[in-house]
């Protein structure tokens, strides 16, 4: 299991007597990994952590990949969301770990634009906790809540995606322009949706941005750069928000004819809504202790002077490493949310 080869792994980073001094096994080995964002051309260290590191990140991303096969069944089930929730708060938990508590201990801080840097993990925890907010805002509407809270939660999500598209905001639009667009489509997506049930608030109180969404749907599947392309403007969630919006900008328009006789705004006014529950927060996560399996002897019976010569630190520029098939994990239909 995951948690067996880290607790071994662990013994090439941690000391054994449990001092502040670090194994000796540390700098030991050459580690290379491919980026998101950067093609097939690895990043390298000669860090244990470093290698420790990308296994937990490559975890977070199958769960997030594991996640958006559930979500593209033909009919998903109510324990298959609760599945597709659970394990993007996982993933969301594993960034988060590795952010605050390991990525800080590498001796190399990871270069602009690769899967280590902070701004892209950052991005990767807060859309982790938007796209499981998306399951809640689905189950939300199909039970019927009330309006205000769809409202409000809608408003959290697309302020999730603008903080997202925030930590991204520096980095090369060679690599990020198309992940960019993505969270802008989010961003004016659930927006539209905080304004319409906000719009029904209003009308069952007694008072009395959807165009935006679809230009962006166009202009996210035109923009080019590394992931798959989704394609939510012809997903049923998003072709239910146009005719809510419809509908009620409708009724909206009747009451106004016919009792409150408002001017309509020429633009629409600023949100102040807050979610008192239903908010997504990360799954805690703690890498495991090392295994006890790790002793003196053991780590005597490593021999550092036969180490590769040639195992430098730096790839070749000319290394590619080619992607990996995954026929298990990949959707079964385009679900609308990419992570990876």
């Amino acid at each position: 299991s995951l948690a067996l080869l880290l607790q071994k792994f662990a013994g090439f980073i941690n000391s054994l007597d449990e001092s502040t001094q670090e194994s000796k096994l540390r700098y030991i080995q050459n580690f290379k990994w491919t980026d998101t964002l950067q093609g097939q051309v690895p990043s390298a260290q000669q860090d244990a952590v470093f290698e420790l590191i990308s296994m937990g990140f490559n975890v977070a991303l199958w769960y997030t990949k594991y996640a958006s096969r559930l979500a593209g069944k033909e009919n998903i089930t109510e324990d298959e969301a609760k599945e597709v929730h659970r394990s993007l708060k996982i993933a969301a938990g594993i960034f988060k770990h590795l952010k605050e508590s390991h990525i800080p201990k590498l001796i190399t801080p990871a270069e602009k634009g690769r899967d280590l840097e902070a701004r892209l993990v950052e991005a990767y925890i807060i859309q982790c906790q938007a796209e499981a907010q998306e399951v809640t805002i689905a189950r939300a509407i199909e039970l019927k809540h009330a309006p205000g809270l769809i409202a409000a939660l809608a408003y959290e999500t697309a302020n999730f995606y603008q903080k997202a598209d925030h930590a991204l905001s520096s980095l090369e639009p060679a690599y990020s322009a198309k992940w960019r667009k993505y969270l802008h489509l989010k961003m004016c997506f659930y927006t539209a949706y905080a304004y319409c049930y906000h719009g029904q608030t209003l009308l069952a109180s007694d008072k009395c941005v959807y165009a935006k969404a679809e230009a962006l749907c166009k202009e996210y599947g035109e923009t080019k750069g590394p992931g798959p392309t989704a394609k939510p403007s012809g997903h049923l969630f998003f072709r239910k928000l146009g005719n809510l919006v419809k509908n009620t900008l409708e009724k909206c328009q009747r009451e106004n004819g016919f009792i409150y006789f408002q001017k309509v705004p020429t633009e629409a006014p600023q949100l102040e809504l807050k979610a008192n529950y239903g908010l997504v927060e990360p799954v805690p996560f703690e890498f495991p202790p090392t295994s006890v399996h790790w002793t003196p002897e053991t780590l005597a019976a490593f021999d550092l002077t036969q180490r590769p010569k040639d195992d430098s630190a730096k790839p070749k520029p000319e290394e590619v490493v080619k992607p990996m098939k995954e026929p298990d994990i990949k959707p079964q239909k385009d679900t609308g949310c990419y992570i990876s």
